[in-house]
């Protein structure tokens, strides 16, 4: 199948070119993603995550955070004349580039804020779009995925969605637990993301939405990021092609095709499902969605268009 294009919800590949790991254009140095890859995989715009480690939380998140956020704009200017920045919705009006792919930056974990509100509006304006409420623990906004408690959102969480939606940045709630999903929803006068997630009816990991979640999302006209990671897709010791699609099929069935994406967490997993090894490999993706009988209009909304739809509604 030769018409798809791909935008990606997550990647955590920025964090080794910030260790000096990696210059992220070349499959040469290792890793799961690079531009080099991601053009051979037909990728058109790329969630970059500035992911902050729990090393870091919660007393130099900020700073920490804000390193990954400079590195990132390295990492753009370095190669401007195959790269840009994302910023307003105005901008997808240049995808697909025949040269140039699109990079949105998002940060994983509200720690980058702590406890105060002004930080959103700053990392707004250093062109960050996109944000996780939380990791997988509990920070000032929320309790993440990862705790015992199910507490809603605190005070200072309300805040943040009131302000995320008036400045236009995309609410992630990957990672969240699940009180403080459904309190994100009950708030929130926009779309809502979960960038990098899978469904739990097939593998029960926390890490996983419902059914109810999953349908609460698409009637809000948010998207779900299918995640490749095997542990969020099978209770095996590995993962193929056939589980992705699996998941896929699940979400599209439980609440409609216009709420899957893709969200490959690519550089934040240790190991990826057999014939997904890099960014590369998404025509073969595309090919196992088609042979499993999606027609060429549904994997196109899998694999941008429904992105497209949820970003202009949300970017200003």
């Amino acid at each position: 199948m030769e018409s798809y294009w791909v935008i990606d919800g997550h990647c955590d590949s920025i964090l080794d070119y910030l260790d000096g790991k990696r210059s992220l254009t070349s499959p040469q140095e290792g890793g799961q993603w690079d531009l080099e890859r991601a053009q051979e995989g037909k990728v058109i715009l790329q969630f970059l995550a500035a992911y902050i480690e729990s090393q870091y939380k919660p007393e130099r998140g900020t700073l920490r955070g804000l390193e990954l956020i400079h590195a990132a704009h390295r990492f753009i200017q370095s190669n401007s004349e195959k790269v840009f920045l994302i910023k307003q919705r105005e901008d997808l009006d240049r995808l697909p580039s025949g040269s140039k792919m699109g990079c949105l930056l998002s940060v994983e974990g509200g720690e980058i804020i702590g406890n105060s509100l002004f930080l959103l509006d700053i990392i707004y304006e250093l062109g960050v779009r996109a944000m996780g409420l939380t990791w997988n623990q509990r920070n000032a906004i929320a309790d993440g995925a990862g705790e015992k408690t199910q507490s809603s959102l605190t005070q200072f969480g309300e805040n943040v969605i009131l302000r995320m939606n008036e400045l236009g940045m995309i609410i992630d709630v990957s990672h969240l637990n699940e009180a403080g999903f459904w309190h994100v929803l009950e708030l929130s006068s926009q779309p809502v993301l979960a960038s990098h997630s899978c469904a739990y009816a097939l593998c029960p990991h926390p890490r996983n939405l419902t059914d109810e979640q999953l349908k609460a999302l698409s009637r809000q006209g948010g998207i779900v990021g299918v995640n490749f990671y095997p542990q969020f897709l099978t209770q095996e010791a590995e993962a193929g092609l056939q589980d992705v699609v699996r998941h896929i099929r699940h979400i599209a069935e439980v609440a409609g095709v216009e709420a899957v994406g893709l969200g490959s967490d690519f550089d934040g997993i240790e190991n990826t499902p057999k014939g997904l090894e890099g960014a590369n490999k998404y025509d073969a993706l595309v090919q196992a969605l088609s042979d499993s009988g999606f027609s060429q209009t549904e994997i196109e909304k899998i694999t941008h268009r429904n992105f497209m739809r949820f970003l202009s509604t949300v970017l200003k």
